[in-house]
């Protein structure tokens, strides 16, 4: 079996870039550094975007990657930091990051959660072991801000099913991703080939569920059910993870829709738009999935104010089949019959 040291082959290993990006969060930063640089396996640089911090997060960076370079002198992480002196915002402030990483692997990182200290080394061997892996994420154990275990996994509050599961491991991720992402950039590790067809990622989009359906469509796209970093979970997170409850999933049912639709197709057009970019490299069958989503999307954006004057579209919507393959199913008919304009 290959491991993260000597892939199958004897060739040498993957070398691995970690992304990590920080907004004010020096708070959490110097336990995230360390759990990065201690690796079994450990990455051969950071790079650190900053988004026009003003508490310090990069001279903690800096002060815990020396830190763990004094510690483990065998390993030194090399460290690249950019500091933005207006921010970006979180797509292009991990685009920039992205860019500059060396490795032939790139590790997506918040600046507040724990890695496991075999993360890399677990992820590594699986490119080494399947060339033609292009992007792999893994489940997450849910902490709060003082890591005391909130007794929930990240698939678990997002609600994967076994069928999503068994679709992503046979190869079908794509299906599941035109539905709902379900990429979290914490819990990601991919090849940098992918930034040839996924740059510049769309502010529409955030990074991680534009690079696994990106990924979806040119290679392939895997997960790893076990938890593989802490996910803190407190009141500076700019996306969370909290699974709903019944209550909550009523609430936003009977909410105002907004923009929402009108969004998602936005996103899809834009998607099809970067497809169609690649050429033949991209299935026929994928392209037509896509516009059947862009007018399914178009069609729940157009639904009038009436709930009444909606039932007869909606039912003869979902008779097609689209709320399956391109939402949450029974759910976004609920959605569509009850929630306010």
């Amino acid at each position: 079996m290959a491991t993260a040291y000597s892939s199958m082959n004897n060739a040498r290993p993957l070398k691995v870039s970690v992304a990590l990006c920080t907004y004010n969060g020096a708070r959490f930063l110097r336990e995230q550094v360390r759990s990065i640089c201690l690796q079994t396996f450990p990455p051969v640089e950071i790079v650190l975007s900053d988004d026009a911090s003003q508490d310090g997060s990069v001279r903690v960076v800096r002060t815990t990657v020396a830190e763990c370079a004094a510690e483990r002198p065998e390993h030194p992480v090399s460290l690249r930091v950019f500091e933005n002196a207006k921010p970006l915002r979180v797509v292009k402030n991990f685009e920039q990051a992205i860019r500059a990483c060396a490795g032939e692997l790139i590790a997506l990182s918040d600046q507040d959660d724990v890695w496991m200290p075999d993360r890399l080394a677990q992820m590594v061997a699986r490119f080494e072991q399947d060339e033609s892996l292009l992007l792999l994420h893994t489940d997450a154990r849910l902490v709060d801000a003082n890591r005391n275990d909130l007794k929930q996994s990240l698939f678990h509050a997002l609600e994967v099913t076994p069928s999503e599961l068994d679709r992503i491991h046979g190869g079908r991720a794509f299906d599941v991703f035109l539905r709902r992402n379900l990429v979290t950039g914490a819990t990601t590790v991919f090849r940098q080939l992918l930034l040839a067809d996924a740059l510049p990622l769309p502010v529409e989009w955030v990074h991680d569920e534009w690079l696994g359906i990106v990924a979806s469509t040119v290679g392939r796209v895997d997960l790893l059910e076990q938890p593989l970093i802490e996910y803190r979970q407190h009141e500076s997170n700019q996306i969370g993870a909290r699974r709903d409850t019944f209550l909550g999933k009523i609430r936003k049912a009977l909410a105002s829709r907004g923009n929402t639709h009108v969004e998602r197709a936005v996103k899809a057009e834009l998607l099809l738009a970067r497809l169609l970019q690649l050429g033949d490299r991209v299935s026929p069958d994928i392209l037509a999935k896509v516009r059947s989503k862009i007018e399914h999307q178009r069609f729940r954006a157009a639904l009038p104010a009436s709930r009444l004057a909606r039932c007869g579209p909606v039912f003869r919507e979902a008779m097609t089949g689209r709320y399956d393959k391109f939402g949450r199913g029974v759910r976004g008919v609920v959605r569509d019959l009850f929630e306010s304009v």
